[in-house]
């Protein structure tokens, strides 16, 4: 899927796609299939959801896991050629 990713997004919304990440609730599962697939661990969620207007805790917390779609992908999210 994630080899199909970056052309299928191209062709959707005409704008590259140079990174993937996605979040994984450890109380519920571990994240194996992922982790087998080189996702890279870059830690915790804050467990306030997106539309957070209290500065408070009311999710659970999530484990935060990216793959890089290319390889310059650092320079490309820079804007760097």
């Amino acid at each position: 899927m994630t080899r199909a990713l970056p052309g299928e997004w191209e062709k959707v919304y005409s704008h590259p796609v140079y990174y993937a990440e996605t979040f994984v609730d450890p109380e519920r599962f571990r994240g194996t299939c992922y982790r087998a697939a080189n996702w890279l661990d870059l830690g915790v969620t804050t467990g306030r959801g997106k539309a957070d207007c209290t500065h408070v805790a009311n999710r659970s917390l999530k484990r935060v896991l990216g793959l890089p779609l290319t390889p310059a992908f650092r320079g490309a999210l820079r804007g760097v050629a």
